[in-house]
């Protein structure tokens, strides 16, 4: 019989040990598989990334901290803009059936967000070497909550659009809403909201991947789904390579998103050492998993995958299920690397229709925007002080505007514009607590 609680070191039998990786894999599947199909990219060297990206933190962190490493969706934003700026015929949201040599462009634009993943992950190991020598106060100092919660939200709520436009919710002057598209993008976002709600157990954790089920389902009886590919996929298979590119603009629209994935990080870790009962912070420490975290990030995105991050999905397994053996969540990771290999799952992915895809977005985008606020709630941040106020309500502005501003060949605007004045304010509000010229100075200390 299960025993209640698997501790981080133990190591279950196999009976019990493969369903409880599958029960991982599971969780983490819907969601991580989500952003290769956003970026028209091989589901397939994701998998395979995720499942190695994983084992590499198991190894980097001692085997102390159970994390597993999905696909993360900080990064969406700042591609999609990337990948439109090189040229990406995806960039188009009605733009669908690609020729070769379309898709071969669409592959280079990719390239160029590949190198500002590869940045973002060296910038990441040299934060966690930053943390090791002097902690991790000062990152409050230059973005505190009240701007880091509005920049999260931005995340989120930039894709609002894009989220529509892939469900086939906007279309072109003089067109009108497929009707077989919307009941896929009711059904699918229905039972993603309904089951995050009412299902229980196992099934409680996995709403994402039962909604893409059940919309995938719909659509292939309603035939809108192309098994072309998946009938031409062979049983077996290579995940496809390719290595990243770099280019000034790409990796400075890229950049600010370090920010964003440590506090994510971060948080997650808290999380984490809360639901098992460690300080992991202190043990294995912040450094380590941080290092493990971004080296995985780095190494992906030099061979033709998406950053990683770890998954609040797994971590809600381990809340509800009490089992926080890393056998179990290496196990998950070495069946990601297997399923990697199968060509015809791989192509059955790439197979899911727009209006599934967009109906999952447009709860998974929205909470995104949600986490951001969270990270205000759970921060408490208090506005009634006025330096609160500003912060957020510039973010905000600054990230929903439009405003664009040009530095030579470099364009910053949306969440990436909004995260370097929040930055600027932040400094400039430390600044002014330093100087005690700050009207507010006495609530600050307190």
């Amino acid at each position: 019989m299960l025993k209640k609680i698997i501790q981080v070191n133990e190591r279950p039998p196999l009976g019990q040990a493969i369903p409880l990786s599958i029960q991982h894999m599971f969780a983490m599947f819907g969601a991580s598989v989500l952003v290769p199909t956003l970026f028209h990219i091989d589901p397939a060297v994701v998998l395979l990334m995720n499942g190695l990206g994983t084992l590499f933190f198991i190894f980097i962190t001692k085997a102390k901290a159970p994390a597993y490493l999905g696909s993360s969706f900080a990064f969406i934003a700042p591609a999609l803009l990337v990948m439109a700026q090189h040229g990406s015929p995806y960039a188009d949201p009605l733009f669908s059936n690609p020729t070769p040599e379309q898709q071969a462009q669409h592959m280079e634009a990719f390239a160029y967000a590949q190198g500002g993943f590869v940045v973002v992950g060296i910038l990441g190991c040299v934060l966690a070497l930053i943390i090791y020598k002097f902690g991790s106060r000062w990152i409050d100092i230059i973005l505190p909550p009240a701007a880091m919660g509005p920049i999260v939200a931005l995340i989120g709520l930039e894709l609002a659009g894009t989220a529509a436009d892939t469900a086939g919710l906007l279309p072109g002057s003089g067109e009108s809403v497929d009707m077989r598209g919307l009941a896929v993008f009711l059904v699918t976002l229905g039972v993603a909201v309904l089951g995050s709600i009412l299902f229980r157990r196992f099934f409680s954790v996995i709403p994402v991947l039962i909604a893409i089920v059940a919309g995938y389902v719909l659509a292939a009886v309603l035939g809108i789904v192309d098994f072309t590919q998946v009938n031409q996929a062979g049983v077996l298979s290579l995940p496809h390579f390719q290595l990243a590119k770099f280019d000034v603009n790409s990796i400075l629209t890229m950049v600010p998103v370090i920010l964003i994935i440590a506090s994510e990080h971060i948080g997650h870790q808290i999380v984490t050492g809360k639901i098992i009962g460690r300080d992991l912070l202190k043990d294995p420490g912040l450094h380590r998993s941080l290092l493990g975290d971004n080296i995985s990030t780095a190494v992906s995105g030099l061979i033709g995958s998406v950053p990683t991050t770890t998954y609040g999905e797994n971590i809600g397994v381990m809340a509800m299920t009490k089992v926080y053996s890393v056998w179990v969540i290496g196990g998950a990771a070495v069946l990601s690397v297997v399923c990697a290999f199968i060509g015809k799952f791989s192509a059955l992915i790439s197979s899911i229709p727009g209006p599934v895809i967009g109906g999952i977005s447009f709860l998974l985008y929205g909470m995104i925007g949600v986490s951001g606020l969270r990270i205000l709630v759970d921060s408490k941040v208090n506005f009634d002080r006025a330096r609160n106020q500003a912060l957020t309500a510039v973010v905000f502005v600054t990230g929903l505007s439009g405003i664009t501003v040009n530095l030579g060949d470099i364009q910053l605007k949306g969440m990436v514009l909004a995260c370097i004045v929040g930055m600027l304010m932040g400094i400039l509000f430390y600044i002014f607590d330093k100087l005690r010229i700050s009207n507010d100075l006495e609530d600050s200390a307190a």
